[in-house]
């Protein structure tokens, strides 16, 4: 019996939201930030250390509504921070589809727009411009935010996501992607093509 195996590796890492009190725009992260940019590596944003005292006890709050907080969180951090505007070819991509972020950023650019002096002080470019140099994954789990996520972040700039194997997961996943009435091409770049690219792999290696 013959078994031939095959061996794929990537640059990657995964991180937290934030790391105890810092932020991700945090003087301390940023020759981490220069390193990953330095040597191609890929950045995964998940969200952590949620509040779990007072009102957010019930209903499974923290996870239901405190991860997509802290996830926009983490990318108006990273943002307004200037991480991006330092590091322009970092590849960083953020969990749970940008968690609130691609829904709140008319607001969150208008923020910046009238208080640019609570907003502007880390970066002088407007959040919105920094669409389309970041990543999210596509786990939103509703086919109309779907649709707005990708016009938002960008057919270029969604993959696929599975939360595996927490049960806020896709069970099956790609599923909500593959029932969609997308075109096969973009089906295929938020299937395979989009996590090839962030990950630097060759999709010719998987046949």
């Amino acid at each position: 019996i013959q078994c031939i195996v095959t061996y794929v590796c990537f640059n990657g890492v995964q991180i937290g939201s934030h790391v105890n009190d810092w932020n991700l725009d945090a003087a301390e992260l940023r020759p981490i930030f220069a390193a990953a940019e330095k040597h191609n590596v890929s950045i995964f944003v998940h969200p952590w250390d949620m509040d779990l005292s007072g009102r957010m006890k019930k209903y499974w709050l923290p996870w239901l509504v405190g991860m997509p907080s802290e996830t926009a969180t983490a990318i108006c951090c990273m943002l307004m921070g200037g991480v991006l505007e330092e590091f322009p070819k970092l590849k960083v991509c953020f969990a749970h589809g940008g968690g609130a972020f691609p829904f709140t950023v008319g607001r969150i650019e208008h923020g910046y727009n009238v208080r640019p002096d609570l907003c502007a002080t880390d970066c002088k470019t407007n959040p919105r411009k920094f669409l389309g140099q970041f990543y999210t994954d596509a786990l939103v789990h509703d086919a109309k935010a779907l649709e707005l996520l990708i016009d938002v972040i960008g057919k270029d700039r969604v993959i696929m996501g599975s939360d595996y194997p927490f049960p806020l997961g896709e069970h099956h996943p790609g599923k909500l992607i593959e029932s969609s009435e997308f075109e096969q091409s973009l089906k295929e770049k938020l299937l395979v093509n989009n996590a090839c690219e962030f990950l630097g792999l060759d999709k010719a290696v998987f046949g």
